[in-house]
């Protein structure tokens, strides 16, 4: 099965910037789509971000739009979001999904995930 693992949570201000990374293994990478998803307390999980395999499907929530970039690595195992101009709002529980379908991923985040990283942004 697929083990993923994210990092570079934090604590920032408003207006700061942050970058989140996910890293898999266990999996033909070759296939498989990435993704991130959130969740504060009291709110519902939220799809932020997913990546295609090959890195030509982008999906972005319109509320990070603008702000937020996501990528594959150099090594197609790995997974980043590139988080500017962060708001209050963003604080959440961020967490690493993935799946070999892009339609299963974008439709719900897919049948792996990771433990999750904390975003806190507060002044």
């Amino acid at each position: 099965q697929v083990h993923l693992v994210e990092s570079g949570g934090g604590s920032v201000r408003p207006g700061e910037s942050l970058s989140v990374s996910c890293s898999a293994s266990g999996y033909d990478y070759s296939s498989l789509s990435m993704g991130w998803f959130r969740q504060a307390p009291g709110k519902e999980r939220e799809h932020v971000a997913s990546v295609s395999a090959a890195g030509s499907l982008t999906y972005y929530a319109e509320s990070v739009k603008g702000r937020f970039t996501i990528s594959r690595g150099n090594a197609k195992n790995t997974m980043s979001l590139q988080m500017n101009s962060l708001k209050p709002e963003d604080s959440a529980m961020y967490y690493c999904a993935a799946d070999n379908s892009w339609s299963a991923l974008t439709g719900g985040g897919g049948g792996h995930w990771g433990q999750g990283t904390q975003v806190t942004v507060s002044s």
